[in-house]
């Protein structure tokens, strides 16, 4: 197995070090990490740079995506990775913090004959001094969210092989094979699609080997809830009903 972790990034100098870090203290090391740069007007870019040569050990590369959007980004960073050999693909996200364990739940959900795969989403608590209705929101929201797409019209279609499943794009593994088969990510703004949930109904209408692990953790921003509240925040992930002016969180 031939994994690549793959990470989208516009305007992270404040957040991706301690991705980074997390990721280069992984259980399981035998990876290598891509950070796609998505014309960051800040120090991203050098950010990355000064952590790979401060951490020799972690195959740590970064690539450039013009084209602004989380599936442009996601999805130059992962043809990528295929050109150069990868055979599974795993992506988060800058303002995230897998679980020290990640690599590892990835590869063995893969061993397990699941070609796309994802976990639980839990708040992180370094960001902010989280309150206790914060802690348990963001989960909450998630269900929601995961419920709602259950039984979203646009989930629904005859020519599905198998029930919708939630997959955040900021925890995600999938084949090479499989990526490609289903054309990818939607090249689009993050504002225009959900590109997450575009590949996965993609992916619904070709195997029912996708699902759920529960050891595959990742700990995700709540900078977006603390900002819109539960209410807009619920609006945004339900097809976008809510459009705030700033959709870029930082």
């Amino acid at each position: 197995m031939n994994l690549w972790v793959i990470v989208p990034a516009y305007d992270e100098e404040r957040s991706i070090g301690a991705t980074l870090r997390r990721l280069g203290e992984q259980t399981d090391a035998d990876f290598t990490l891509v950070v796609v740069d998505n014309a960051s007007t800040d120090g991203t870019a050098e950010v990355v740079r000064a952590f790979g040569d401060a951490h020799p050990k972690l195959d740590l590369r970064i690539v450039y995506e013009r084209q602004k959007g989380t599936g442009a980004a996601a999805d130059t960073g992962i043809r990528h990775a295929l050109a150069a050999g990868a055979t599974h693909i795993a992506r988060t996200d800058a303002d995230c913090l897998p679980d020290h364990d990640w690599i590892a739940a990835v590869k063995r959900a893969f061993d397990d004959g699941l070609d796309m795969v994802s976990g639980p989403l839990r708040p992180r608590t370094d960001e902010f001094e989280l309150r206790f209705w914060e802690r348990r929101l963001l989960p909450a929201v998630v269900g929601l969210a995961a419920t709602f797409g259950r039984f979203r019209p646009g989930n629904q279609d005859p020519l599905y092989l198998g029930p919708y499943v939630m997959m955040p794009g900021c925890n995600v593994a999938i084949t090479g094979e499989l990526y490609e088969r289903a054309g990818g990510f939607p090249r689009t703004r993050i504002e225009d699609v959900h590109e997450d949930r575009a590949l996965v109904n993609q992916v619904r209408r070709l195997t029912t080997a996708y699902g759920l692990r529960g050891d595959m953790t990742v700990y995700g921003s709540v900078r977006r809830l603390r900002a819109y509240g539960l209410v807009r925040t619920l609006g945004w992930y339900a097809d976008h009903r809510c459009r705030p002016e700033v959709v870029d969180i930082r």
